[in-house]
């Protein structure tokens, strides 16, 4: 008799590494834009002096897409993992 369950959780890893792997080649094409948004042209965020408060909040929002997006990530792939693990 095979053991259904630890062939399910294999595949649930490759799976996961999978995802976790296109993931990160999709932040290759995240990053310049979140790099071409705070420039001096866009919203100048290097600039803190002259800009409103309001664009402040909007600089740190778009700084936090690149971890956002690399947590959303590794919740997704645990999450799978661990989905395998309980079903």
């Amino acid at each position: 008799m095979r053991n259904k369950r630890g062939a399910g959780l294999g595949i649930a890893i490759v799976i996961a590494v999978m995802f976790f792997i296109i993931g990160m080649t999709a932040i290759n094409f995240v990053t310049p834009e979140v790099t071409r948004t705070r420039a001096a042209d866009a919203l100048n965020c290097a600039d803190s002096a002259t800009i409103s408060d309001g664009t402040k909040l909007t600089c740190l929002a778009v700084d936090l897409v690149v971890p956002y997006f690399i947590l959303l990530i590794f919740s997704g792939a645990g999450g799978y993992i661990t989905a395998k693990l309980l079903l």
